[in-house]
């Protein structure tokens, strides 16, 4: 038997954009945790670099 439609049984819109927007931010907070990550890392290296050289 099927559920009846509520917000989250996946017929309602509401479902849909809760679905759609929690997808957008998982995709806007990884690009932008990745881009953090990898600044981190390269200033973590260039500090490294500069640290050699002396």
């Amino acid at each position: 038997m099927a559920p009846p439609p509520g917000p989250y049984s996946g017929k309602s819109s509401l479902a849909l954009v809760a679905r759609v927007s929690a997808f957008s931010f998982g995709v806007v907070y990884g690009s932008i945790k990745l881009k953090y990550l990898k600044a981190k890392k390269s200033r973590a290296e260039k500090h490294a670099a500069a640290e050699g050289h002396h």
